[in-house]
């Protein structure tokens, strides 16, 4: 019988190491902790080396953990490669593409143009994943990562889908009680309402204006990681907030926001990140086309 390793084990072994955590990889998959454990001990006999420390909260790469996690991501990629080398020889495009996305940007723009995708092209397998944190797309086994605002990661391919910037504003009630700030440092004086974002320090502000890029700390009584609970207690006059344009573009159009120093904004263009790998494929190129297509109309 062959003790070689299961490639479902590998890629369950990438999935725990990126997110230090059988719980969280548990609940991604759909599985029992209790069964992720399992397997990654099944692991650690097939490879007869201790892939992880573990403790009662979390779980950390041993330096053999390290080194088979590289080999993992390798190993993802090639089968990847297979599977597409396979599928372009065929007329039409087929097999999956799984995408992580933060929630709001999911559900609003991306879940109608992945419908509209599936029906031009049948034989691609669509996984969306809804996550308001930072993903590893290799090790989570992710083909594109949609986003906005910077992309730091400078091993990934950002192809932009549409461009846009983060803003400032608040509601005219706001505004009436407390005035409009006068400058950058101002904000610092002022109630804010905090989104706490994937890729963005919380707490900080970090604009471009007429002295170009500037920071500025905020604070306020409200906070929260859902972009629609910010925007709630924006519009009910609790504060200024920071924010893709696009999101709010219908309310300062009908007044029921309003914009916060003009004259600065943060780079908010929306981005579908991806290995290099992945960018060579036939069913990758051609969904973002088409999604910069579909999204084209919020630019």
């Amino acid at each position: 019988m062959s003790n070689d390793p299961d490639l479902h084990d590998l890629r369950l072994f990438g999935k725990v190491a990126s997110l230090s955590s059988f719980a969280a990889t548990a609940r991604e998959y759909g599985i029992a902790p209790t069964f992720v454990s399992k397997r990654i001990a099944m692991l650690e006999q097939a490879l007869g080396v201790r892939l992880l420390h573990r403790t009662t909260r979390r779980v950390n790469l041993t330096d053999e953990g390290r080194k088979v996690y590289r080999w993992v991501q390798r190993i993802l990629e090639d089968v990847e490669e297979m599977r597409d080398e396979i599928s372009e020889a065929r007329s039409e495009p087929n097999g999956p593409i799984r995408i992580s996305s933060s929630a709001r940007l999911g559900r609003t723009h991306l879940a109608p143009a992945l419908s509209r995708f599936k029906r031009h092209h049948p034989g691609i397998d669509v996984w969306l994943e809804l996550l308001d944190r930072p993903v590893d797309l290799i090790g989570e086994g992710f083909h594109l990562d949609i986003r906005a605002g910077e992309v730091r990661e400078h091993h990934l391919i950002a192809h932009r889908i549409i461009p846009s910037a983060r803003i400032l504003f608040a509601a005219p009630s706001y505004i009436a009680r407390h005035g409009m700030p006068q400058d950058l440092a101002g904000l610092a004086r002022h109630e804010c309402v905090l989104l706490r974002e994937r890729e963005e320090p919380f707490g900080t502000w970090r604009m471009s204006g007429p002295q170009g890029g500037e920071s500025v700390r905020v604070s306020g009584t409200l906070a929260s990681n859902d972009i629609d609970a910010v925007l709630h207690w924006v519009r009910d006059g609790h504060g200024i907030a920071c924010s893709a344009d696009w999101l709010i573009r219908d309310s300062l159009d009908d007044g029921s926001l309003v914009r916060v120093l003009p004259a600065y904004s943060q780079p908010g263009d929306v981005w579908a990140v991806s290995s290099s790998r992945a960018a060579q494929s036939a069913r990758i190129r051609i969904f973002l086309e088409f999604l910069k297509e579909q999204m084209g109309a919020l630019s």
